[in-house]
């Protein structure tokens, strides 16, 4: 089930074809496709741009890679280095290549009113109103709320409780999953490269996967990853209000209370509680049992089993004494 995809490459393409900055002598190689260090293979094209991945980097099975001077040293061998000016930009570039329809989130044309496919699903319970896109997937006893749109290859499993006003697409959703009113789920994410006279919108080809038990609070924002996936463990629970951005990976058993805000590629351990209103910087690892305080701000990464507090958020021991020494 987690295998599903929701966008289709183009191609394959000759790797010197993919961008003017490639050089002739490549011209024989062809890539498939663009994913993340961890998931890619000989026939596809990665990219490395920050030294908090080079365990990916050296391990990573990618048949050309996108990097800097100072990073290509950690990449295998076999990789094909190709040493660029801005590797965001280059891999923004490369995407809208392979997925050109996939920086905007444009209309699903397939979508029908539930009622003409309530025979596919007949131990579901709709709303009134509700639009379902071709090829979706819903498990038994799953309940849908009024006004509900469910896009295409979208899945959802048994016993989940979907409410109103709710949008969901490129996403996998488990069992006994709850999504309160209003909340939008796999949505495109704030991701381009800004240029003098017009952004550059970067694809968004990843998914939303919700694990068992997960349970979203009303209008939390839930965007889909970049070229990797946002995922929330299993029997984690969201407030109202809460948004994670792409490529957020959110551990088992954490409680997020309302209003916090979480930058892209950050990844969160099991067992993390964090109060109200407090924000997650982006690309920081935040470990097992953390808690964060209401109104912190994170900006560095977190050790297992630290309880944090302030801005820029400090252990709380340390946000004692200096709130004291300032009183």
């Amino acid at each position: 089930m987690s295998e599903t995809f929701f966008f289709a490459p183009k191609g394959p393409f000759y790797l010197n074809d993919l961008s003017d900055e490639f050089s002739d002598k490549n011209k024989k190689l062809k890539i498939s496709d663009i994913k993340t260090l961890d998931r890619a293979t000989k026939k596809d094209i990665t990219f490395f741009n920050s030294i908090d991945y080079r365990s990916h980097a050296e391990k990573t099975k990618a048949g050309a890679c996108l990097t800097t001077k100072h990073l290509q040293e950690y990449l295998p061998k076999e990789c094909i280095k190709i040493l660029v000016k801005n590797v965001l930009f280059s891999t923004a570039k490369i995407s809208k290549k392979f997925y050109p329809d996939a920086d905007l989130d444009y209309p699903d044309k397939s979508l029908v009113d539930s009622k003409k496919v309530s025979s596919k699903f007949s131990s579901v319970t709709f709303g009134k109103n509700i639009f379902i896109g071709k090829k979706v997937k819903i498990g038994s006893k799953t309940s849908i709320g009024t006004n509900s749109i469910i896009e295409h290859d979208v899945q959802i499993g048994k016993n989940c409780l979907i409410g109103s006003n709710v949008m969901i697409k490129n996403s996998i959703i488990g069992d006994n999953v709850v999504i309160q009113d209003g909340c939008k789920i796999g949505v495109k994410g704030f991701g381009f490269v800004p240029l003098r006279d017009k952004n550059f919108r970067f694809p968004h080809i990843g998914r939303v996967i919700l694990k068992d038990n997960v349970e979203l609070g009303a209008n939390c924002t839930i965007d889909r990853g970049s070229i990797g996936d946002t995922i929330i463990g299993e029997n984690t629970f969201l407030d109202n209000q809460v948004h994670m951005a792409h490529n957020v990976k959110l551990g088992k058993n954490c409680m997020i209370a309302g209003q916090v805000g979480f930058a892209g590629s950050s990844t969160l351990g099991d067992n993390v509680s964090i109060g109200g209103q407090a924000g997650v910087s982006g690309h920081l690892k935040i470990g097992n049992n953390v808690r964060i305080g209401g109104g912190s701000g994170v900006v560095k990464d977190i050790p297992n089993n630290t309880t944090v507090m302030g801005y820029p958020a400090v252990p709380l021991k340390e946000f004692l004494k200096k709130e004291k020494n300032n009183g």
